[in-house]
């Protein structure tokens, strides 16, 4: 059976949890922000819709504030309490999208990210973990999390790669600025590391 490929018309992306207090204590915190702030920004080009979620925001707090400005335009955030993002209002937006492949950024891989895909498999939906956007507190965790999901039919991908395989060809009319935002995302990587 091939493997599907990211078709901007089919994709969603769902951004999960990256709050104000959950932040300090996730590994390599700053390159998952950089990174899921490139997959918002190629996202919006793309005109691909995005979704957010913050997990019991009056604990936790609000999404970080350069990912929140990342996001201005787009879905508000949907509050939740339970691990997966796909609580009722966010299976109602995606249906009401009608996109069935969805992007996956945000924390933790192995808690929030892994319930989310694991119901979008459930729901016959196809996950694609944005891998270099998607961290966790224990990293070994999240790696545990990434193979029994890939086992489980859900694809990883990362920003540059997806990036391009959404555009699919050098002619596409986004192409140099999201050429712009992984050159962009590759230096801010480079300088935080």
């Amino acid at each position: 059976m091939p493997v599907p490929r990211l078709i901007p018309s089919r994709c969603a992306l769902l951004v999960i949890d990256l709050q104000e207090r959950m932040m300090p204590s996730i590994h390599d915190a700053d390159a998952t922000i950089a990174n899921t702030i490139a997959m918002i920004e190629i996202a919006k080009l793309l005109s691909i819709p995005i979704l957010t979620t913050e997990q019991n925001p009056n604990g936790l707090g609000k999404t970080v504030a350069s990912v929140a400005t990342a996001l201005s335009g787009t879905t508000p955030a949907f509050a939740k309490t339970q691990f997966s993002a796909m609580t009722k209002e966010v299976d109602a937006h995606l249906k009401q999208l009608g996109r069935s492949d969805i992007l996956l950024c945000g924390v933790e891989t192995h808690i929030c990210v892994l319930q989310t895909a694991l119901d979008l498999l459930a729901s016959g939906r196809q996950p694609t973990l944005i891998a270099d956007a998607v961290s966790s507190s224990e990293p070994m965790q999240g790696n545990h999390a990434i193979r029994r999901l890939e086992r489980g039919g859900a694809l990883t991908s990362g920003v540059l790669t997806a990036s391009y395989e959404l555009m699919q060809d050098s002619l596409h009319p986004a192409f140099k600025s999201v050429l712009g935002i992984v050159k962009a995302r590759a230096s801010t990587a480079s300088q935080n590391a």
